[in-house]
């Protein structure tokens, strides 16, 4: 791995006026810690290892702090969306299964810190924050991705339990998880109502592991199967029939950190490609003598700006105004993803051969990428919700 980067708190970024100086503190941290890591390549293999590995040491070095509340071990009051970001792009940067490991621990817990009660909350979140328990979110299904008004796993109201049955897959961190929020209906309610959230672990009689995903970045991913699941109802989290409500507000605060890895992927591409195009010799000169890599060095760095600016903002928005993000952690993801695609394909381009040989770091970054533009909303949903909220202000 190269060591001569510019380390984003040194960045002209960082010098913008959503931040301030405990953002670039603790984006220090991360970066001291990412630069630490000597972890060998993610396999299916060793990738569960591997995972639960980094969820202790950055546990251990006070980072996921910023995945919980401040009431139960975290950094700030609230979960931040900007430290969220900045980690997220930090980690990216330099570690694609950290920067996965790191926003597993906040989405997983996330309906936990904002409805769970306070047993549930004092329970699980401190050793969320410790890296002592990994966190799942299990939402989708085989029939219900993008559309969550097609979930099929029920859970019945008996007495003082819930009765679950169905199954859940695409669950990051299943397999390895030590609490799972899990989404099921609890009513015949039509779309999205009647859908409830629960906590779920991986002990609790009639839940099973039916099959582990391989994908191409590696990263742990399951198919969770529920046989008669039985828990007690004050595992609840929130009131029946809102589960849905809380995915999406989940969803709003870890959303726009996904456009963070994507900036952090993006970036290293970028600077991977401007230090090649300096050091390849080509046609008498060097790779960026050329107009056309100059052109495509261009491209590159505009479509990296103009998404780190949405993102930063939708961070800012909802951590200094205290003002809803959907609309904009929807445009901040959707800009930063696919331009970071498209910037990791032209990076690749000008590497040639070289940038799809095993063990380049172009290689991965490439697979690491395209995953970023389907989880937590496809580029497709992003846009329905982006036009939909101009629909309604314009009404």
């Amino acid at each position: 791995m190269r060591t001569d980067f510019v380390p984003l708190h040194q960045r002209e970024s960082m010098d913008l006026p959503f931040f301030e100086p405990v953002h670039r503190d603790y984006l220090q941290r991360v970066e001291a810690f990412a630069d630490g890591r000597k972890d060998p390549p993610a396999t299916p293999a060793n990738v569960d290892a591997c995972c639960r590995d980094l969820v202790r040491a950055m546990g251990k070095a006070g980072l996921l702090r910023a995945s919980v509340p401040q009431a139960y071990g975290g950094d700030a009051p609230t979960v931040e969306s900007r430290r969220l970001v900045l980690a997220r792009e930090a980690l990216a940067y330099r570690h694609g299964l950290a920067d996965f490991a790191f926003a597993m621990q906040g989405l997983g817990s996330g309906a936990i810190s904002l409805a769970g009660s306070d047993a549930l909350k004092a329970r699980i979140l401190p050793n969320v924050a410790s890296g002592e328990c990994i966190p799942a979110f299990a939402l989708s299904e085989k029939e219900a991705g993008s559309d969550a008004a097609g979930m099929q796993c029920r859970a019945r109201l008996e007495g003082d339990h819930y009765l679950i049955n169905g199954e859940k897959t695409w669950i990051s961190n299943g397999g390895i998880a030590d609490v799972y929020t899990l989404f099921a209906r609890t009513e015949d309610a039509a779309g999205t109502r009647g859908i409830s959230a629960f906590v779920v672990y991986p002990d609790d009689p009639g839940f099973s592991i039916s099959e582990r995903i391989d994908v191409m970045a590696p990263h742990p991913l399951a198919t969770l199967r529920f046989d008669n699941l039985r828990i007690p109802a004050d595992r609840l989290l929130g009131e029946p029939g809102e589960g849905f409500k809380l995915a999406m507000r989940t969803l709003d605060i870890f959303r726009v950190s996904v456009a963070g890895a994507a900036l952090g992927f993006a970036r290293r591409a970028f600077d991977e490609a401007v230090a090649h195009a300096r050091s390849r010799r080509m046609f008498g000169g060097a790779l960026g003598d050329l107009q056309l890599t100059q052109s495509k060095l261009g491209d590159m760095a505009v479509a990296i700006d103009s998404a780190a600016l949405l993102t930063y903002r939708a961070a800012w928005r909802r951590d200094a105004q205290g003002l809803p993000t959907t609309r904009e952690a929807a445009m901040a993801k959707l800009a930063a993803t696919e331009n970071a695609q498209a910037v990791v394909d032209m990076a690749l381009q000008l590497f040639g051969a070289r940038g799809v040989r095993v063990g380049e770091t172009l290689e991965s970054l490439y697979r690491e990428i395209r995953a970023l533009r389907i989880y937590e909303g496809a580029s497709e949903v992003q846009k329905i919700i982006i036009a939909r909220d101009a629909l309604r202000a314009a009404a």
